[in-house]
């Protein structure tokens, strides 16, 4: 089965991905940071409990990982894939993940919430996720007795999550905009709008390769669809204003933007030593190319997966073995150069 993130979506020229995440906590028991090592044991196994008992379906469509089984790499690794948080990566917590084949749904357990439902999807598909989620948390909450108030709504460890509990957020590349300095103005409106905005880790996280994650602030006092829908329009904006200025790139200074991504072109298919930065910004440029029809025989899910497996952990995770950042880079590199002649012969 194909994982979600080598997927074609739609708006795929400009949204990579979609995402919808809900809060959870059981009712009983206290917030994660303060819950004992036997009660986060027995939160993890009352979950797995309510997604898996009676339900063969779900049975067969989900695997439980166990964090404390797992070394530092295999970790990195569900973080590169945006299926955990870096919270979750540096917890002492006994905690785990209950993940879908594809890769497309997941539920975090014992993060910052006892809970963290979410589902990911290629593309402009946040109504999509949307329905995964609810249909999850719907089932999960036939068996467990969520922490909720009849005035505010869900409860959460962080109160700006507190009320509908949900995170909607759009992974955009826009290169237009950043080359143009046009970014700095869209993301001051961004912050006037309740619109947080992040790089391609999530919270305090760069924005490499042009990657820039839109997220809603406000959970409380709005319904999700609501909150879905902001995002939602706010994005299409964004979008727009990102393809006109492509053409208009395209058309004022064809040449210049021509040599850019043959540059990065050619680096990516020849170069010998890549390190992390540049191969993100050389695999934005590429990606430019492609769907401005400057490259043709080079598929956007190629660059998708080729910015995911030369991620640190993905990157050792292929070689089967721990690397020095030198080795890395040269690893990178050979896998670059490897995946790029072999996608254009």
């Amino acid at each position: 089965m194909n994982k979600w993130y080598i997927e074609k979506g739609p708006e795929s020229d400009v949204v990579i991905s979609s995402r919808v995440r809900l809060a959870r906590n059981f009712k009983e028991y206290p917030f994660p940071h303060k819950t004992t090592p036997e009660l986060q044991k027995d939160i993890v196994e009352k979950t797995k409990d309510a997604l898996f008992s009676g339900n063969q379906n779900m049975t067969e469509a989900f695997k439980f990982v166990n964090f404390a089984t797992l070394d530092m790499i295999d970790k990195a690794e569900y973080m590169e894939k945006h299926i955990v948080s870096k919270e979750l990566l540096e917890s002492n917590r006994y905690s785990g993940i209950l993940l879908s084949e594809d890769e497309q749904i997941s539920i975090m357990i014992n993060e910052e919430d006892h809970l963290r439902i979410q589902c990911l999807a290629p593309g402009m598909q946040l109504s999509k996720a949307w329905e995964i989620c609810n249909s999850l948390d719907d089932l999960l909450a036939e068996k467990i007795d969520f922490a909720w108030d009849e005035s505010i709504g869900y409860l959460t460890s962080c109160p700006t999550n507190i009320g509908t509990a949900i995170r909607g957020s759009v992974m955009l590349h826009l290169p237009a905009l950043s080359m143009t300095g046009y970014i700095k103005p869209v993301l001051e409106a961004l912050g006037k709008l309740g619109v947080a905005v992040r790089g391609l880790y999530g919270e305090n996280t760069e924005a490499s390769g042009n990657m820039f994650q839109l997220s809603n602030q406000v959970t409380l006092g709005k319904s999700e669809e609501d909150i879905l829908l902001s995002i939602n329009n706010i994005a299409l904006q964004i979008i727009e204003q990102e393809r006109a200025l492509r053409q208009e790139i395209k058309k004022q200074n064809k040449y210049r933007l021509e040599d850019m991504v043959y540059r990065s072109y050619g680096i990516l298919k020849n170069a010998r030593i890549l390190d992390n930065v540049e191969t993100l910004k050389r695999l934005s440029d590429l990606r430019l190319g492609v769907d401005l029809g400057i490259i043709s025989d080079i598929d956007v899910t190629d660059i998708s997966e080729m910015m995911l497996l030369t991620q640190p952990a993905g990157l050792q995770k292929k070689t089967g073995r721990l690397l020095k950042a030198e080795e890395r880079d040269t690893c990178r590199a050979d896998l670059v150069r490897s995946m790029m002649n072999k996608n254009a012969q």
